[in-house]
């Protein structure tokens, strides 16, 4: 499989950023020895809870725009290195919000603005083969 490989790449390495964090809330969970289900009681789980939802949250907004730009456009590079600044971004929240949530922005701004251009880009390229039919 070849057709569309930077694309697939990109979207296994973005799960790989979520596998990442996901790992991160149970190391803060040994850390603080708070165990499932509990959620709150130690600062450092709970900002690393909300980084992982942070992140589920932005998941299905950003991995349909992320396909449906590079479907769109017939370019699977520039998908694939918006992906790289998204996953990038996402890093970059993460170790900002654990270590201090006022720290956040830089990185939540680069992943919203990857998946602005994901999914206005392919929006409007679609929009546009619609309205001059083909």
């Amino acid at each position: 499989m070849t057709v569309h490989a930077p694309v697939a790449i990109a979207t296994l390495l973005s799960l790989l950023v979520y596998v990442w964090m996901i790992m991160r809330v149970g190391g803060a969970r040994r850390r603080s020895g708070i165990n499932a289900p509990a959620m709150t009681g130690d600062p450092d789980l709970e900002r690393n809870i909300r980084v992982h939802l942070n992140t589920l949250e932005w998941l299905p907004l950003y991995l349909p725009s992320l396909w449906l730009f590079a479907l769109a456009w017939g370019q699977d590079w520039v998908a694939a290195g918006l992906g790289g600044v998204w996953m990038l971004g996402r890093i970059l929240y993460a170790l900002g919000y654990v270590k201090d949530p006022g720290k956040r922005e830089m990185g939540f701004m680069i992943q919203m603005l990857a998946t602005a251009i994901l999914l206005f880009g392919a929006l409007g390229r679609l929009v546009w083969s619609v309205v001059m039919g083909g």
